[in-house]
C-alpha cells in the first residue's frame, strides 16, 4: 500500500497530489534534562542540534544546530513523486520533541517532569513513561526500564532483546511486519510522591545513555 500524503494547500486549492514519504535519516543529536528545585520551580527541556554535531560549525564555544536535517534531504523519491518533508521556503522543521510537565487538575500541583532524546520515537518513550507512572502506579525508574516499542508508519519496531521470541511471534502471526533493533531512550523523570511520611521527588533515568540522578 503506498504511504502518501496531500499537502494542506493543495488540499484547498481542489487538487489532488501525491507525495512521498520521508526517507529514514538518523539523528543523534538530541538531549533531555528534568528538573525540580528547592522552591518546587520545575523545567523539561528537551533541546537538539539535530545530527551529531549539528552544523559542524562552533561559535564561542557552542555548535550551531543544524535543523535542515528535520526536512528530507531527497526532493523526490525514485518514482519522481515529490516528497513531502523536502526543503522548501516558509516550511517549519518537523520535531517529535515532547517534554512533559504533568499537573493535578484538580489542585494545580506539579505531578511529574518527564521527557527523552529519540529521533522519531520520543514521542513512544515520553508515552510509555507516562503510562507506567500514572496509570500502573511505577516507580519513574521502572517506568523508564520498561522495554521500548513503537510504529511511525511502517513496521512494528521492538527493542531488541527486550520481548520474548513468544511475543514477537504472536504478533507477526497477526499479520505485523515486525523488526527488532536497538531503540536508545534516555529518559529523565521527576515524580511527586510521599517519601517517609511527608511529600517528597522520586527520580528515574534512563539506563541506555548516560543520564544521572542527582538531589534524591
Amino acid at each position: 500500500m503506498c504511504q502518501c500524503v496531500v499537502s494542506a494547500e493543495a488540499w484547498v486549492r481542489g487538487e489532488r497530489r501525491s507525495l512521498a514519504p520521508n526517507p529514514e535519516q538518523p539523528e543523534f543529536g538530541t538531549s533531555h534534562i528534568s528538573i525540580v528545585d528547592g522552591q518546587g520551580n520545575a523545567l523539561a527541556m528537551t533541546t537538539t542540534i539535530e545530527d551529531a554535531f549539528g552544523s559542524r560549525q562552533m561559535v564561542k564555544g557552542f555548535l550551531l544546530n543544524n535543523e535542515l536535517t528535520d526536512f528530507s534531504f531527497a526532493p523526490r523519491d525514485t518514482q519522481g513523486r515529490a516528497i513531502a518533508n523536502r526543503v522548501q521556503p516558509n516550511k517549519r522543521p518537523r520535531s517529535s520533541m515532547s517534554p512533559t510537565l504533568v499537573f493535578d487538575k484538580a489542585t494545580g500541583q506539579l505531578v511529574m517532569s518527564v521527557g527523552s532524546p529519540g529521533g522519531a520515537m520520543i514521542i513512544h518513550f515520553t508515552t510509555k513513561t507516562l503510562v507506567g507512572v500514572l496509570n500502573w502506579g511505577l516507580t519513574p525508574q521502572q517506568a523508564i526500564d520498561l522495554p521500548n516499542f513503537g510504529t511511525v508508519g511502517g513496521p512494528v519496531v521492538m527493542e531488541d532483546k527486550r520481548f520474548s521470541p513468544a511475543s514477537v511471534q504472536a504478533l507477526r502471526a497477526r499479520g505485523a511486519e515486525v523488526r527488532e533493533q536497538a531503540l536508545t531512550s534516555g529518559l529523565q523523570a521527576i515524580v511527586r510522591q510521599p517519601l517517609h511520611g511527608r511529600e517528597g521527588w522520586m527520580s528515574g533515568t534512563d539506563p541506555r545513555r548516560e543520564g544521572v540522578v542527582m538531589g534524591q
